[in-house]
């Protein structure tokens, strides 16, 4: 979105420079993550850069205010409620689709709000792989608020390995191997050095969790870094395991799972911004609006985008058995902003934070990019495209 750097990449870009640039990220750890890559990172500017850091603030001050956990009580109701929760939660990411505004000016729509880890050490090394293959001018960043690459470490080593021998720490997931988030996991655990852990593989005596070493050590599990998707927990009845989400533990959540469902769509109706597209809850007594084409539906409940209804109708909300599970969101038109090799590409830019149980505050780390030239965000919308897939942002130094 910054013409000179855009042109100057387009201009230098080859499919022999983009080759080399997967086969490093594949070479690192011998595996080829099963998504896309995208050719290309975007340029930001400082103008749209203070907008994004402005949404994310206003959502903040919602997400961490001392009622915010009364005003989500009932997004747990549909949840196995954990034992231990915190008071706010450690990860939370703001998922911004870039529209125009009536001016014809970029501005960033709230899409989706987790408080759920993602792809932290990905991001963080995708970077590097970027300035290493590619012309990335100095000044510009991946951390929105001017934080170094050494400060973005030691502020994850601090949140989630804590005090605690990284060996004790454990990155939760089921069948981590299997996940598309699993260069993710091998990133992390060569950033932190913690251990990558299928929920079976968790021993559990009394309220203490172990797992077994290579060399069939018991070793007590401390902190749980958690990336288990509960959507993926409550289908895997055939899993065997000791340990059940719902058990009193004597280790540490690093990123409550109950924040999975308290800073989630559940959120959006509260939210007062410019920036945040109107929402409402649904329910058997709502007045469906009477520009019904103008809203998607979302299930409350479900993750990645899975549920979203585009052509609403009054007959498909009539057919919803349980109509308090989803809500009415505006919705808004993606601008196509990024020039590629033929047609301009849009984008949804995660904002990614992390909370500081110690010094009580959140910082706006990282951020994560998708591309897309399809219908909506995704792999099924984009099928035979290029310059289209995952990909970061640099903001303008």
């Amino acid at each position: 979105m910054i013409e000179k750097y855009r042109k100057e990449f387009n201009k230098n870009f080859s499919q022999a420079k983009y080759q080399a640039f997967l086969d490093d990220i594949a070479g690192e750890f011998n595996y080829s993550q099963p998504f896309r890559v995208a050719e290309t990172p975007i340029f930001l500017p400082n103008e749209i850069k203070n907008q994004l850091l402005e949404a994310c603030h206003e959502i903040l001050d919602v997400v961490y205010a001392p009622d915010f956990k009364g005003k989500t009580e009932g997004a747990l109701e549909k949840a196995s409620i954990v034992p231990g929760e915190d008071e706010a939660p450690v990860f939370l990411a703001m998922d911004f689709g870039m529209c125009l505004d009536e001016k014809n000016k970029p501005i960033p729509q709230l899409i989706e709000l987790q408080g759920f880890p993602t792809l932290n050490g990905f991001q963080y090394y995708l970077a590097d792989k970027h300035r290493k293959h590619y012309n990335i001018p100095d000044s510009f960043s991946t951390h929105p608020e001017k934080m170094s690459r050494e400060e973005y470490v030691d502020l994850l080593k601090k949140v989630i390995v804590g005090g605690e021998d990284p060996k004790q720490v454990v990155l939760l997931d089921i069948e981590p191997e299997k996940q598309a988030t699993k260069i993710d996991f091998l990133f992390t655990e060569k950033m932190l050095g913690i251990k990558i852990l299928c929920l079976s593989d968790l021993k559990k005596r009394g309220k203490s969790l172990y797992y077994l070493n290579e060399d069939r050590k018991e070793i007590t599990v401390k902190r749980i870094y958690n990336r288990v998707i509960f959507d993926e927990l409550y289908k895997r009845e055939d899993l065997p395991r000791e340990f059940h989400f719902t058990d009193e533990i004597d280790a540490e959540w690093v990123g409550h799972p109950n924040w999975f469902y308290r800073a989630s769509k559940y959120t959006l109706p509260y939210l007062n911004s410019k920036y945040v597209p109107e929402s409402h809850y649904l329910s058997p007594e709502i007045e469906y609006p009477d520009d019904l084409q103008n809203y998607v539906l979302k299930p409350l409940y479900s993750f990645a985008g899975s549920g979203v209804e585009l052509n609403v109708t009054e007959k498909m909300l009539d057919g919803l058995e349980k109509k308090e599970n989803y809500i009415l969101q505006k919705k808004v038109s993606y601008a196509r902003l990024i020039e590629s090799n033929d047609d301009p590409a849009k984008f949804e830019i995660r904002m990614m934070t992390v909370y500081d149980k110690e010094t009580k505050k959140v910082r706006i780390t990282n951020n994560l990019v998708r591309l897309s030239k399809g219908e909506m965000i995704g792999v099924k919308y984009n099928k035979d495209k290029e310059w289209v897939g995952a990909s970061i942002a640099f903001f303008e130094g």
